[in-house]
Formats: structure tokens, C-alpha cells, sequence
């Protein structure tokens, strides 16, 4: 599987973005699915994950409540709907996609799909 990530830009604290992320392949529906992101200076960190079906998922605590994961799994398309925005949400978001786990895992280490990155900056 390939992996594209798109939607990033420039919006206002408290504002709202949605990132995309499109797979190629057909077996998309038998993959986990995480959001990463990377701020400069600092360490890739755990975003969001969800499974196979959609069924689970999983949010770091810094975005639980203003973020939401989901996937289309016959469009091969995952998002992250990012509300609430804040200027510590800035970074290079980054989609992954496991197909080893029977969960969603919330480590990057366990990610060996790779999308590239879409820059997200919140203004204050």
C-alpha cells in the first residue's frame, strides 16, 4: 500500500481543518490506520489510530475531544477532522498504516507504511 496525505494549511486558532489520507492497493480494509504528527525540534507523537473496519479508535489525550478519525474503506480514504484548534497542534501530520496488529497500535515503531507529510500551522 501507498499512502498520500493532503489537506494541511494555514487556519486561525479555534479553527478547523480535515486531513485525507488516500491509499492505493486493494487491500486498504486490512490495514490499521494512524495520524502522526511532528513539530520541529521535537519527537513524532501519536495522533489517532483506527481498525481495520473502523470500529476502534484510539486518540492521544492532548486531541481527544477536538479530533475525530475515520476511514472509507471503499474509497481507501482515511481522516482526521481537527476542530478546536490550537497553536500547539502545529506540525507535519503523517498517515501510517499497520497491517501486523490485530489492534490499532499507537506507537510509530509498529507503522511500516509511510505517507508523506502535510504541514499544519494554527496562528494564535
Amino acid at each position: 500500500v501507498q499512502l498520500q496525505a493532503s489537506g494541511g494549511g494555514l487556519v486561525q486558532a479555534g479553527g478547523s481543518l480535515r486531513l485525507s489520507c488516500a491509499a492505493s492497493g486493494r487491500t486498504f480494509s486490512t490495514y490499521n490506520m494512524g495520524w502522526f504528527r511532528q513539530a520541529p525540534g521535537k519527537e513524532r507523537e501519536f495522533v489517532a489510530a483506527i481498525s481495520r473496519s473502523g470500529g476502534s479508535t484510539d486518540y492521544a489525550n492532548s486531541v481527544k475531544g477536538r479530533f475525530t478519525i475515520s476511514r472509507d474503506n471503499a474509497k481507501n480514504m482515511v481522516y482526521l477532522q481537527m476542530n478546536s484548534l490550537k497553536p500547539e497542534d502545529t506540525a507535519v501530520y503523517s498517515c501510517a498504516a499497520d497491517f501486523r496488529f490485530s489492534r490499532p497500535p499507537t506507537s510509530s515503531i509498529s507503522y511500516p507504511v509511510w505517507g508523506q507529510g502535510t504541514q499544519v500551522t494554527v496562528s494564535s
